[in-house]
């Protein structure tokens, strides 16, 4: 087992039951980055806020301090003349937050539908091998939902976070990790620790 795995199955022993969907996700995670592809995500409210996290984990370092190659190094000084660009970016895992369009969204709200707005992005940004996560602790969330179809029509790997039902989502995702949990807090509160280990468990396949 991952040693992150491990870790977080020691800290929150009752989501040990999720081990082979947090599994599954890695992997699909793991074959996007290695195609050259990116994560979408989107969520509501809380799991707006977790969008943004693992964007906020991915696109920099988190656990590490992921320097840039060498080559890329020597044609950002030779663009700019010193170090300073070299010295800050890093390695970068790309993933989108949906949540976070604010004209775009309320514009096609109020123009078209509301429950399509996650839908739309997803139909403009997603490629082939992208991976798309929803986040829904009830997993009915109709925007979550009307996303992950469109992201199945153009063949987007599907993953879910939500809680012990599953709701609609666990049906419509190739891979849905549901916490044993029912309340809405509760369920948050694990899919934070999961995406961290994942977020981790990626980082140190990329950046070791």
């Amino acid at each position: 087992m991952n040693k992150q795995l491990e870790r977080l199955f020691q800290k929150y022993p009752e989501l040990i039951e999720c081990q082979s969907s947090i599994e599954a996700a890695f992997e699909q995670m793991k074959k996007a980055y290695e195609s050259g592809r990116k994560l979408l995500l989107a969520g509501n409210g809380g799991s707006a806020a977790d969008c943004e996290h693992v964007v906020g984990e991915l696109m920099k370092g988190f656990m590490s301090k992921r320097p840039l190659p060498q080559k890329m190094k020597e044609k950002l000084k030779a663009v700019s003349g010193d170090d300073y660009l070299s010295e800050n970016l890093q390695g970068a895992l790309p993933a989108i937050s949906l949540v976070s369009h604010s004209a775009l969204m309320t514009a096609f709200a109020n123009d078209v539908a509301p429950d399509m707005v996650f839908a739309q992005q997803v139909y403009g940004y997603g490629k082939p091998g992208d991976v798309f996560i929803g986040f829904s602790t009830s997993g009915n969330s109709s925007n979550v939902n009307h996303a992950v179809k469109v992201a199945k029509a153009l063949g987007l790997v599907t993953v879910g976070l939500t809680g012990k039902s599953g709701g609609a989502l666990k049906e419509l995702c190739d891979v849905t990790i549901c916490v044993p949990y029912d309340s809405t807090p509760d369920i948050q509160e694990r899919h934070l620790p999961i995406y961290h280990a994942l977020c981790v468990m990626i980082e140190e396949e990329f950046f070791s």
